[in-house]
């Protein structure tokens, strides 16, 4: 890897523009996400994070039941930019779904009396770092990518369609593939803003 990680936090953005093909192989993608969520650090190593890795027709069957879903709700005047932003994530290489095992979770906060109200909090904290790893690495590997948030409208009927456990809470989709346009350029917030220096 040739960038700095200061260079690949920096270079990472929302890329919508992309298309069904991949800079690198399926093995190299299981292997990044392998190694994320093994070494993603978590909240009394409670270890709760869970992901699937969606390729080919199981990630266009994904936008397909998220494009049905909104058909059901989204007033139909309004429906075509939906389905164009659908489309959009469709027609990339792939799809990671993030999710948090409630059941890891709901279990360490029955045996932590003390802080069982953090731990959902620590469970979702844990995945948002779960989800930088993952995408800063797709990004230096080529690959463009964004984090959507279909859920929970989706989540059954992912779910079944994809054999998961019930204790499987949907947090995030993450559809990727080669970028075929160059995001906007990022507006920042001043530091002076966001910073508190304390000597």
């Amino acid at each position: 890897m040739s960038k700095t990680f200061r260079e690949i936090m920096q270079d990472r953005r929302s890329i919508y523009a992309i298309k069904g093909e991949s800079t690198i192989s399926d093995e190299h993608i299981i292997d990044i996400i392998e190694a994320s969520v093994k070494h993603t650090p978590s909240a009394f190593h409670s270890q709760s994070a869970r992901v699937a890795v969606l390729f080919g027709e199981n990630h266009k069957k994904l936008w397909g039941i998220a494009m049905e879903t909104l058909r059901k709700l989204v007033p139909a005047e309004h429906f075509e930019a939906t389905k164009a932003k659908i489309d959009s994530f469709a027609a990339g290489y792939g799809t990671v779904l993030y999710f948090d095992d409630t059941a890891v979770t709901n279990g360490f906060a029955a045996q932590f009396e003390l802080y069982k109200d953090n731990f959902p909090i620590w469970a979702q904290q844990a995945n948002g770092m779960l989800q930088f790893a993952i995408w800063c690495q797709l990004e230096a590997e080529g690959l463009g990518a964004t984090l959507q948030h279909y859920n929970p409208l989706i989540d059954d009927e992912v779910k079944a369609t994809f054999g998961l456990p019930d204790s499987w809470k949907l947090i995030a989709q993450m559809p990727f593939g080669t970028p075929t346009a160059a995001p906007d350029e990022k507006q920042f917030v001043p530091l002076t803003e966001r910073v508190k220096i304390l000597r």
